[in-house]
Parts: C-alpha cells; sequence; structure tokens
C-alpha cells in the first residue's frame, strides 16, 4: 500500500449502528429508531443492518441545534 493510499483510507468517516449514533449523541436507542422512522435522521442499509455515516449525525445534531434556537 502506498502513502497516497493509507491517506486516502483514513479519510473515510465510519459508520455507526444506531446504538453507536446514541451513544455518540447521547440520546436513547429508541429516540434514534424513531428518528429514522421520520426520516429526520438519515440511514443506509448493509446487508441486513442500519449504518449512519457520521456527516449525517452533524446534520441531525445541526437540525436539533437549530430547532432549540428557534423555541427561544
Amino acid at each position: 500500500m502506498t502513502y497516497a493510499q493509507v491517506t486516502e483510507a483514513a479519510e473515510v468517516s465510519p459508520l455507526y449502528t444506531p446504538e453507536e449514533a446514541g451513544r455518540v449523541l447521547r440520546i436513547g436507542r429508541s429516540r434514534i429508531y424513531d428518528e429514522l422512522r421520520r426520516c429526520r435522521l438519515r440511514s443506509i442499509k448493509v446487508g441486513r443492518s442500519r449504518r449512519i455515516p457520521a456527516e449525517w449525525l452533524n446534520e441531525y445534531r445541526t437540525l436539533l441545534i437549530t430547532e432549540g434556537t428557534e423555541e427561544d
């Protein structure tokens, strides 16, 4: 493997399971699945499993922050 290939591979952001995403966001597993059902949090299927890219967790976090500031 060349240096460029290693560097390129290191730039890949992780795919989180719903349980891991809940721990990252500090919300419960049930809430994660509820948000997935409501399409407020996006996910992809990998085989029979759901995975959530880090970018989409950041989008969801921004959504929560925006909603929280609109209430003030």
